[in-house]
């Protein structure tokens, strides 16, 4: 499988190439030469298999040329093998049409770990192979940071640096990411938003004097590796309801777009999906694009939700080139306008594409904490905040009540225990895996947004290149 750039200029990769180098050298975003697909016969062969077995079955085609099938099943099973429950990605019945789809059930209790804990193997493996180190520098508004810090802390090759916004994530949150002491683990608080954060990463994958010197990789849902392992759950959620003979919609909280663009690309697979629902927050760039073709980036609000409050959402681009007919030189051209005023205007093209897909719900803080009240009250489910925005999103959608709605329940929700309590009166507990959480010491580095000081952190403590 070869791999090529949204925008059009980079060169073509194969699979360990653009795992790798995470962003493309073009600032684009790699996506595969073109979409593998499974009939409906190969897709109701994969009913009942394991976990990890389905996620080789289903990743087989990404990696080819790169991976065996047999070494792959080997990489699945290990990563799958530290979840708490043994079917990795569970289904809950809410009512008679909506169902969660349980994403937290891995190391970090969000659903990052569901690519995260693949991805840290796949490093491992290709690094291996060519006897480089590798310089990963991420972005998280939450979650991401302690998902790729648990898969790669105390790797040999890799040092990691993980920016997130000082003070604008939970302390579960950050203390999952702080209270890792491994001498390969950076934590820096930045002064600003997650956007903020994650243009200071883009800017240092295209800086010329970090590149020179480091492998810089990405652990971001830039990275193509991540979104081909969450494609997985989307097949394992259909099957479990009746795919392929039965069309299934799925309704994703989403701030970067990654993972409703993994449901995407199930669809492009032979998934029968009925409807893709992008739930957002009050930072409803999405839900403005989707809705009027209005991608112009607004202030961050903070909100209980904070692993969705983004402004800039990174993987719409696959989205765009995608609809846009795969023209890299067009999207490339549309992508520097949008980052030099911060507007852009979707085409008709890619409007009327997205429409046959995706549709989208805004949710305020009023509708999110009635969706976990009534998660709570009506199915004796506790939710977090970001999937009580699916839950909105997935009740007020209007699906033909023959079709299940599967909402991704991407957090646990002792991971936001204070918006859980205020809307349930009940607080919920850690799980006992990480029960001490609270008593580790934590590290950290506070710097100030500068690109140059962060640049500086970076290559002061990053192995170069071997």
């Amino acid at each position: 499988m070869e791999y090529i750039s949204t925008r059009g200029s980079a060169p073509a990769l194969d699979f360990a190439g653009a795992t790798l180098a995470g962003l493309a050298s073009d600032g684009g975003l790699y996506v595969p030469r073109e979409w593998p697909r499974f009939s409906s016969e190969e897709i109701a062969a994969m009913a009942g298999l394991p976990y990890a077995e389905l996620a080789a079955k289903v990743m087989a085609p990404f990696v080819a040329g790169s991976l065996t099938e047999e070494r792959l099943l080997e990489l699945t099973t290990e990563a799958y093998g530290r979840f708490a429950h043994k079917a990795v990605t569970p289904l809950v019945q809410l009512d008679e049409q909506n169902w969660l789809l349980e994403l937290f059930h891995g190391p970090t209790l969000a659903f990052k770990d569901v690519a995260l804990q693949l991805l840290g193997l796949l490093f491992e493996e290709f690094l291996g192979r060519t006897g480089q180190n590798l310089t990963i520098v991420g972005a998280t508004s939450g979650d991401t940071g302690s998902a790729a810090i648990d898969a790669v802390a105390g790797r040999d090759r890799i040092d990691i640096f993980m920016l997130h916004p000082h003070g604008r994530v939970s302390d579960v949150q950050r203390r999952q990411m702080t209270t890792v002491l491994a001498p390969n683990v950076h934590n820096i608080a930045i002064d600003g938003s997650f956007d903020d954060a994650q243009a200071t990463v883009k800017r240092m994958f295209n800086d010329t004097a970090m590149t020179g010197r480091f492998n810089i990789g990405a652990v971001n849902s830039i990275n193509w590796a991540r979104l081909m392992a969450q494609v997985v759950y989307y097949f394992a959620a259909a099957l479990q309801l009746g795919a392929p003979h039965r069309k299934v919609a799925f309704s994703v909280p989403t701030g970067n777009f990654g993972d409703v663009f993994a449901g995407y690309v199930a669809a492009q697979m032979g998934l029968p999906v009925e409807r893709l629902i992008v739930a957002t927050n009050v930072n409803d760039i999405l839900h403005r694009a989707l809705t009027s073709g209005d991608y112009s980036q607004g202030e961050v609000t903070p909100t209980a939700a904070p692993s969705m409050d983004i402004q800039v959402s990174s993987n719409f681009e696959r989205l765009l080139f995608d609809l846009g007919g795969r023209d890299g030189k067009a999207l490339a051209e549309q992508m520097a306008g949008f980052e030099a005023t911060k507007f852009m205007q979707l085409t008709n093209a890619q409007r009327e594409g997205a429409a046959a897909l995706f549709s989208s719900a805004r949710t305020d803080a009023a509708e999110m904490s009635a969706a976990i009240r009534w998660g709570w009250e009506h199915c004796g489910e506790m939710i977090d905040p970001h999937t009580a925005c699916g839950i909105h999103a997935a009740r007020t959608s209007g699906i033909d009540p023959s079709i299940p709605v599967v909402t991704l329940a991407t957090a646990h929700p002792a991971k936001f225990r204070d918006a859980v309590e205020r809307s349930t009166g009940h607080r919920p507990g850690l799980p006992s895996r990480v029960g001490d959480l609270f008593e580790r010491e934590e590290r950290c580095t506070e710097l100030s947004g500068d690109y140059a000081a962060i640049a500086e952190y970076v290559a002061a403590h990053a192995v170069p290149k071997g």
